[in-house]
């Protein structure tokens, strides 16, 4: 004895086999389209097939699911299942803001990734703020669609948000001032990831490790983690070192009073032996001259600037300079001055 099929059921039976095999020509297509991205340099295609790998199968299956539902609410009339299509919406909505936010974070780490593999400089600060602004840009609008497949006004949303957010903008200013901080940091770009930042009046200096919507974490020269709130990025004079063009050398040397009649020559060989260095920016100010008077000394400035920026190589390169200076003094057969004291005794009568 045969059981008989309705239609309905066979209809059932159809959505489903048809999800099954949809979901298996699915991973045979990811799986051929992740060959054929592995083979080409472009970014994009290796960005678009990891994004989509996971997000689609889910919304097939789901796509079946709520087919086979309809056709339930259709067959049974059961007032529960009446939902089904704003509910399908939302699925929708979701399943791609999924995908365009694996996308976003994908490309951006593939294209740092690749970048560092050809060499070539990356501003990751950059790439990492854009990220951030653009998954915030899917979200928004992705919650906006929600709400509005839900049947609420979005001009009256948004008029409630602007009323409720001038009462969170008090309760959060300190928030706020931080992520409008943030923002800026990642907007003008006064520092990236790796470079070292000071700040005098706050007595904070360290290498940026991380930059957050909050705070920016720094790692100061001595290996402690400082948190530093964006808000005062933006109510702070930066001091960003690591943007510097060159280094200045600046010195005062000492000779001493007997050495008078030597100076002269002194200081023109200085000169002449900077504009000759191999470190030193001849076109840059160099200025090497007689300067004063000091109580034990006859003191000459030398000022010039070495476009080496690193500190250790810029520290040998002024030690070259300076040895360089000492030779030169004592080639004119002139001496470094230090502090002295001449006491003059009157010798009492016997």
């Amino acid at each position: 004895m045969t059981e008989h099929i309705s239609p309905e059921n066979i209809r059932l039976l159809l959505v489903l086999i048809a999800t099954v095999l949809a979901h298996f020509l699915a991973r045979r297509f990811f799986q051929r389209a992740e060959n054929l991205a592995a083979h080409t340099d472009n970014i994009w295609d290796d960005s678009l097939v990891a994004a989509a790998r996971t997000p689609l199968p889910v919304l097939i299956w789901l796509a079946g699911i709520f087919y086979a539902l309809h056709l339930i609410q259709r067959q049974t009339g059961e007032p529960l299942l009446e939902d089904i299509s704003p509910a399908r919406s939302i699925v929708v909505v979701i399943c791609v803001a999924w995908f365009l936010l694996r996308l976003i974070r994908g490309y951006a780490h593939n294209l740092v990734d690749s970048r560092l593999r050809a060499g070539a400089e990356v501003d990751s600060t950059t790439v990492d703020g854009l990220n951030k602004l653009s998954r915030i840009a899917v979200i928004v609008i992705a919650g906006l669609a929600i709400i509005q497949t839900l049947g609420f006004s979005i001009s009256g949303v948004l008029a409630f948000g602007g009323m409720g957010g001038i009462a969170v903008g008090f309760a959060a200013k300190d928030l706020l001032a931080n992520f409008f901080g943030g923002l800026m940091i990642h907007l003008d770009r006064p520092f990236k990831v790796g470079e070292r930042i000071r700040y005098a009046q706050q007595q904070i200096e360290g290498t940026v490790e991380h930059i957050g919507w909050r705070k920016t974490i720094l790692r100061s020269p001595d290996r402690t983690a400082i948190f530093v709130p964006n808000s005062l990025f933006i109510s702070s004079v930066l001091e960003n070192p690591s943007r510097m063009s060159h280094r200045r050398i600046f010195e005062t040397i000492a000779l001493r009073y007997d050495d008078l009649d030597k100076m002269s020559a002194i200081v023109e060989d200085v000169e002449a032996m900077l504009h000759n260095h191999p470190d030193i920016d001849a076109a840059q100010a160099i200025v090497v001259g007689f300067d004063q008077f000091a109580d034990s000394s006859l003191n000459f400035t030398v000022q010039a600037f070495c476009p080496v920026t690193d500190g250790a190589k810029f520290q040998a390169s002024k030690q070259d300079v300076l040895l360089k200076i000492a030779a030169i003094v004592s080639k004119h057969g002139a001496q470094m001055a230090f502090p002295t004291r001449t006491l003059y005794l009157n010798p009492t009568p016997p």
